[in-house]
């Protein structure tokens, strides 16, 4: 029993730590919380859905994969030019206009509620799913049964995490976002263009979130409402690792992930998410010093 809620656990810790980390890569550009995030999450996994239907009716013989890539490079591409498009079109204006974080933060609830009912509004309220062909038992490992598509989310996830915290850290480009995030006016002063970071950081986060949203429905439903439970999560994990912090939002998300399933161990399942604001409000009140993440005061110095 012990052994499944951990593994259930680290497959949901990773998924939190992808959200988390595409709301810290933004955060750490445009310091403010962008609840759109949560959006776009659920945006890569119907830009999915589309494609991969569009696929099977053409491609439907079994063992062709050409619908499954397809579809997953679609929805993560997806979701990053809505990323884009929201930043360009919404946050950039603000940005001009030295709007105060207040006005972001409700520009960023209004841009989340528009595209859910616009996601509902194309694909309706109803629950879908890409799930297809036969159900398998799941592998058994040290106690725990764990199925291939959570082998493969737990691969990706760790995958994804780890390559963008080495580019964040050695690329030249990734060097370009810390500068920015330090100071975007000495960024400027020393030839870096603030607004096309800002717009790669967009890009990149939104693609994270839509990367997460296709695993996530890789193995449940997929409903326009799936965002916002999302966001919640990913920002608890952020807030957990300290806002902004990349390696920060790889711990926050699973340690999240880890307290939840293995906090209703003696509880009902229901209590879940209560669980994860129980931890927020816990972890607020009595923050721990020397955290591998940064803290919310020295982020926002």
């Amino acid at each position: 029993m012990l052994s499944q809620l951990i593994c259930n656990g680290l497959i949901s810790g990773t998924i939190y730590a992808l959200v988390a980390l595409g709301f810290a890569v933004i955060y750490r550009t445009v310091r403010f919380f962008n609840f759109a995030h949560g959006v776009v999450y659920a945006a890569g996994a119907y830009f999915a859905y589309a494609a991969f239907s569009s696929w099977f009716l053409v491609f439907s013989g079994e063992g062709c994969y050409l619908n499954w890539i397809s579809a997953v490079i679609t929805g993560i591409i997806g979701a990053g030019i809505v990323g884009i498009l929201i930043d360009r079109m919404v946050y950039r204006p603000l940005r001009k206009k030295k709007a105060p974080n207040l006005v972001f933060l409700l520009a960023s609830f209004g841009v989340f509620i528009f595209i859910q009912n616009l996601i509902q509004l194309i694909f309706g309220a109803q629950i879908i799913s890409i799930r297809t062909g036969p159900v398998r038992e799941g592998h058994h490992i040290l106690g725990a049964v764990i199925t291939n598509i959570q082998i493969l989310i737990l691969v990706v996830s760790v995958f994804l995490c780890v390559t963008l915290w080495l580019y964040i850290k050695n690329a030249k480009l990734g060097k370009a976002m810390r500068a920015v995030a330090d100071d975007p006016l000495a960024a400027s002063v020393v030839g870096i263009n603030p607004e096309k970071i800002t717009l790669v950081a967009f890009a990149i986060g939104s693609m994270l979130a839509g990367a997460a949203g296709i695993l996530v429905s890789l193995e449940t439903n997929i409903e326009p409402t799936m965002g916002m439970n999302a966001i919640l999560k990913g920002v608890i994990a952020s807030i957990i690792g300290g806002i902004g912090s990349i390696p920060g939002a790889m711990f926050g998300g699973l340690f999240l992930g880890l307290a939840e399933n293995l906090g209703i161990w003696k509880i009902s399942a229901g209590w879940k998410d209560c669980i994860a604001f129980v931890i927020l409000i816990v972890f607020l009140l009595f923050r721990p010093k020397g955290i591998v993440s940064t803290s919310l005061r020295e982020n926002e110095a």
